[in-house]
């Protein structure tokens, strides 16, 4: 049995003898991103601080031999060959260490769908090296020739081997780059993205159930978080709430309900606040959680949305005993003005 050590934090993960570091720090609880898991995509990217590893075969293109004097080692093919091998991850409390946001990056458009009457998704793929984030972080768009300030929008998916993101763009009346993003920017456009910002990332290594609540394209960061928590294996019960005024505001239902069917521990439940449709819940959620879920001290809890929406279900998720410390919200709800 070997050792893997966080550093900063000092805190341990035991390593069985023949695993990767990545399946033991998965084991652990800790989501240290990855793709591929198998050498090539460079994703799962990390200093050795001290100890010796067998890195076994990895592509140049994922890890050069540059890198690899300096002391990184991609984490999905490596197993530790000393009792303790060291790695330089996350800060002093073991939570993830944020990747340095770059500057100007170019994607194309590869494809746009109209989700919702006044949301239209785009995916889009990046021209140069693809976009180190984790799940729940934002991208700053601005208009290019217009002195208007950028505007923050959620990444609605988990890291991927090809750098692809999706984003899912509400129009909001007088915004000028959700106007511009909805009117004038068709497939085959070249978007200037900055990234990644934010954290809304919670506890990685955090061991509980999960409740969910998303309104609007709040949706976006908890879609992707829970599809890179349902990818490692998280196996703890995750609970969706997503709220929308009538059921032409709902979308992402064929992926919320293929996770259902996929996996055991994931539950979703569409909710409505003007429009009342036989079987879907009615009311905003603040009102309807202490029926659905009487008693949250045991849970992690997710929140994005409007500020409103955000504030009205903290508190109301305090009414019922859910952990302060447990409780984690858009990291840029507060943005505020046209969009």
């Amino acid at each position: 049995m070997k050792q893997i050590c966080l550093h900063p934090s000092g805190k341990t993960v035991d390593c069985e003898d023949d695993a990767t570091v990545l399946s033991a720090l998965e084991g652990a609880g800790y989501a240290l991103p990855n793709n591929c898991r198998a050498g090539a995509c460079g994703e799962c990217k990390v200093r050795v601080v001290s100890g010796q590893f067998d890195q076994g075969f990895v592509m140049d293109m994922a890890l050069s031999q540059q890198e690899r004097r300096e002391g990184y080692g991609l984490m999905c093919m490596a197993k530790p060959v000393s009792d303790v091998l060291t790695i330089d991850w996350g800060t002093e409390d073991a939570k993830p260490k944020l990747f340095p946001p770059r500057e100007d990056m170019y994607y194309v458009v590869t494809e746009r769908i109209a989700r919702t009457p006044r949301i239209v998704e785009f995916r889009l793929l990046p021209l140069g090296q693809p976009m180190r984030f984790w799940p729940g972080q934002y991208v700053a768009i601005a208009v290019p020739g217009r002195n208007a300030p950028p505007r923050h929008y959620s990444i609605a998916s988990a890291p991927r081997a090809d750098g692809e993101i999706v984003l899912q763009v509400t129009r909001v009346e007088g915004g000028a780059v959700s106007t511009w993003l909805h009117d004038d920017v068709p497939v085959g456009s070249r978007l200037q993205i900055s990234g990644p910002y934010g954290t809304f990332i919670g506890d990685p290594s955090v061991d509980t159930p999960v409740l969910c609540l998303a309104a609007g394209s709040g949706l976006a960061p908890i879609l992707s978080l829970t599809e890179a928590a349902l990818r490692r294996g998280f196996r703890r019960p995750v609970h969706l709430l997503f709220s929308a005024r009538t059921r032409a505001d709902l979308y992402a239902e064929g992926l919320l309900a293929y996770w259902q069917a996929r996996h055991r521990n994931f539950r979703w439940q569409p909710t409505l606040t003007g429009e009342r449709v036989a079987g879907v819940e009615h009311g905003r959620i603040p009102g309807l959680l202490p029926r659905l879920f009487p008693e949250l001290r045991e849970f992690s809890v997710f929140v994005a949305g409007q500020p409103a929406f955000v504030d009205d279900c903290v508190a109301a998720v305090k009414q019922l005993d859910a952990d302060e410390k447990r409780i984690h919200t858009e990291g840029f709800h507060l943005q505020q003005g046209a969009a």
